[in-house]
């Protein structure tokens, strides 16, 4: 057996000694550290974001739509990624788990909420030619305080799975903002103003750059990042979340 599932089996059965062999989140039923510890009923609640969506943010949309289009959202704002896509809809067990991970520190959720991105993402990211994977950072004395970045735990995983390079030090958030939860589209927008910029020295011309974050709701965050990258030089700016608020 290689060493490496060895140590895969030996890491499994210390999670097991730690944390109980059930689902996290409705705790009835049986989950392991391969399942993210959700069980088989929560991950039924999840809804995958499938066609019709918006091609350019991604939002989904019910009905028969079978042609590309543009929300109006996207219509009525500068956006500067080309793209932006999630792997599920931010609801039900899904949106738990990304609030118990950010915010209550539970990191059992991570492999769950990785393995979501990946899924999605991967397909789609090896069908073009991508210089980096760029996690949204956190300020400095948000990272103090939460001791993690999520974004770029989640970016790890994304950067094993497609081969495409991780570069956690291009992007630097410069400007301490208030959380995002209860603002406005408008709001969120003059909230993230430059927020954000490019590490000086680095030369972002004719790179092409995937943006990762947990959730996209208006964009704001998201775009705020692609918007220092194009103006440093970047090429283009894809944006891939593991989740879509609605």
């Amino acid at each position: 057996m290689p060493v490496t599932e060895t140590a895969k089996i030996w890491l499994q059965a210390a999670a097991g000694l730690i944390y109980p062999q059930v689902c996290q989140l409705c705790n009835a039923e049986r989950a392991t550290t391969e399942d993210g510890f959700v069980g088989r009923k929560c991950w039924s609640q999840i809804r995958f974001i499938r066609p019709p969506f918006c091609k350019r943010c991604g939002l989904p949309y019910p009905g028969d739509i079978t042609t590309e289009f543009h929300c109006t959202n996207c219509q009525e704002l500068d956006l500067y990624f080309t793209s932006a896509r999630s792997a599920v809809v931010a609801k039900t067990v899904v949106l738990e788990a990304i609030h118990r991970f950010k915010y209550s520190r539970a990191l059992w959720f991570e492999n769950f909420l990785a393995n979501l991105l990946v899924r999605e993402a991967v397909p789609v990211l090896r069908g073009d030619a991508w210089d980096w994977i760029v996690p949204v950072p956190l300020h400095p004395t948000k990272l103090r305080e939460r001791e993690f970045n999520q974004a770029e735990r989640l970016a790890v995983h994304l950067s094993r799975a497609t081969g495409i390079s991780l570069n956690t030090k291009l992007l630097r958030r410069i400007t301490p903002t208030i959380t995002q939860t209860r603002l406005t589209r408008d709001q969120r927008a003059a909230n993230m103003k430059n927020a954000f910029a490019v590490r000086s020295g680095v030369s972002l011309a004719r790179r092409r750059i995937v943006v990762i974050d947990d959730v996209l709701t208006t964009g704001a965050t998201t775009n705020a990042c692609a918007q220092v990258l194009r103006q440093t030089g970047a090429a283009a700016v894809c944006v891939w979340t593991v989740a879509r608020g609605l």
